[in-house]
């Protein structure tokens, strides 16, 4: 039988982009801030993490991620539940109850659902699931936010274009470096109430071993020409004992990459280092790469291992 995992735990996960585009708005640059500062979506941590789970882990369910039904369009909300549970149950309102928890059930099956959650809205089921991991934008906390454009050709032309015998010209955007943090925390309570309910035994050991694998490997993995140049750099893993309601802040804004491509952890490490912070810590974890990645000012008694 599966070990449940109970323990919360808060990190960050840092991307570092050469030369690359680690998550581009509806324009195609660099996401950025009012005042200038590259920064990511949640949603591009997330889609990595599942992309790597669905490509790895063939007995994991993924729910929220776009496949494509036989006439190769994207399936719908319901057309992604039948293809891993059947049609979705009809009831009368006096059924309702039971049918609800029958798709319940089924979603908790999905590690992507355990982990982030999701809205479940169909015509008779509506289901709300807070996830018990959640991530914050990723803010590049490099000290530059340089971003370039260059011109690409396409080999085609555009017959009804103004210069319908040329081949099409566009522009591509990439950010010279950058460095992004996206902090995290897992509270594995946050769908307690939901578990009760269908009697499921929540987040398990294997959900987090898996995350933490995503974690570690999932946007080096997923590779395109945008994302050449993006990869994991590194993840912060603070683990509370069992029972402990320690809160801590954003770890976003605590961390600093200097010029020499260093990572600062001097502002983590004196939070961490506090009396009563401490006895709440059951242990904390580095990965990263020694050879390419410098970590300064590290908080005591932390554990490094090589990001592989």
């Amino acid at each position: 039988m599966n070990t449940p995992f109970s323990n919360r735990v808060f990190g960050c996960s840092i991307i570092k982009a050469i030369n690359a585009n680690y998550n581009a708005d509806f324009s195609h640059q660099p996401r950025t801030l009012p005042d200038g500062t590259v920064y990511a979506t949640d949603k591009a941590i997330k889609y990595s993490i599942r992309n790597y789970l669905s490509k790895h882990y063939n007995d994991e369910k993924i729910f929220y991620f776009k496949s494509m039904n036989e006439e190769m369009q994207p399936r719908s909300l319901e057309q992604t539940y039948s293809k891993f549970f059947g049609e979705l149950p009809k009831s009368d309102k006096k059924e309702n109850i039971k049918s609800r928890k029958a798709v319940l059930e089924n979603l908790l099956q999905c590690i992507d659902i355990r982990l982030f959650g999701g809205t479940f809205a169909a015509k008779d089921t509506n289901l709300s699931l807070h996830g018990t991991v959640q991530f914050t934008h990723g803010v590049n906390r490099f000290e530059e936010n340089q971003i370039y454009s260059e011109q690409i050709s396409s080999p085609f032309r555009n017959p009804g274009g103004e210069n319908s015998m040329q081949t099409t010209l566009g522009n591509q955007f990439k950010l010279r470096e950058g460095h992004y943090v996206h902090h995290f925390s897992i509270n594995p309570r946050n769908l307690e109430e939901m578990n009760k309910q269908v009697n499921h035994a929540g987040l398990s050991q294997t959900d987090i071993t898996r995350l933490k694998e995503a974690m570690k490997n999932g946007v080096t993995y997923y590779d395109s020409a945008a994302k050449a140049g993006v990869e994991n750099e590194a993840l912060l893993w603070v683990q509370l004992k069992n029972g402990s309601q320690l809160v801590l802040p954003s770890f976003v804004e605590l961390i600093h990459v200097n010029n020499n491509r260093e990572i600062d952890l001097s502002k983590v490490a004196a939070i961490l280092s506090r009396e009563n912070t401490q006895k709440e810590i059951e242990k904390i974890e580095i990965y990263y790469n020694q050879a390419t990645t410098k970590i300064i000012n590290a908080p005591a008694n932390m554990i490094h291992h090589e990001l592989n």
